[in-house]
């Protein structure tokens, strides 16, 4: 049964990006699972001495949970052009495990802004570290949801565009986000059964998600910068 796990970059009990991440569970058909990963909140911040006296237990059941899963998807916000502290702080300790866990770990990047580029620059910066750690990030397609406000149901907690469908983010290519996930996971996740039911469920699973960004969008987003109330 394929099986992936969300690690969440925000802290924030309403959080746009904890919206997308919460929703993905519910989505999944039969024959996929998605479950979160616990708090970045919950890690102390990464200290050699705590390390040389015992890994926090949260940093080790993450660690084991991200090795169990056939696939991780990061959902992030973006703060300064860059990677939430909180967020890099979990990489940072799960980077030092014994057997880190990103190695080989086919990996897709999401992140969610008010702003018109979605958090995009968040995502460079996140690849460079993800990069080193030998990770399988998705390059393509980008998944980077502007305008979030306008797609959310902040008082429920809810996502309510559900008639997205993210494209591979090439004009020449008809390849959907969902077609480039099933194929990475197939491809670098032995654990994940090479069948054509695994790969429909897969593609369920991620449909509902996406938005085909055209000329005509960005100019329908109100021009907000990225902040931190994401």
């Amino acid at each position: 049964m394929p099986h992936f796990v969300t690690l969440l970059g925000s802290l924030r009990k309403g959080s746009y990006n904890g919206i997308v991440a919460r929703a993905l569970p519910a989505l999944a058909p039969e024959g996929v699972t998605v479950a979160p990963l616990g708090s970045v909140g919950a890690l102390p911040h990464y200290d050699a001495d705590i390390q040389a006296s015992g890994w926090p237990a949260e940093v080790t059941a993450m660690g084991d949970a991200i090795r169990a899963a056939d696939g991780l998807i990061i959902v992030s916000p973006e703060y300064n052009y860059s990677v939430p502290g909180v967020l890099k702080n979990a990489i940072d300790w799960l980077s030092r495990l014994p057997e880190q866990p990103f190695k080989q770990k086919p990996v897709l990047i999401q992140s969610a802004s008010p702003g018109v580029l979605g958090g995009a620059r968040m995502q460079y910066q996140l690849r460079q570290s993800l990069v080193f750690l030998d990770a399988r990030v998705f390059n393509v397609p980008e998944v980077m949801v502007g305008a979030v406000h306008t797609k959310v149901d902040e008082a429920k907690g809810e996502l309510t565009d559900q008639g997205l469908s993210f494209e591979a983010g090439r004009q020449d290519s008809r390849q959907t986000l969902v077609e480039t996930v099933v194929n990475r996971v197939l491809r670098f996740s032995p654990a994940v059964p090479r069948t054509a039911a695994s790969a429909t469920a897969i593609s369920a699973a991620i449909r509902p998600y996406s938005i085909r960004v055209t000329p005509s969008s960005f100019r329908a987003y109100p021009l907000k910068p990225d902040t931190h109330q994401i």
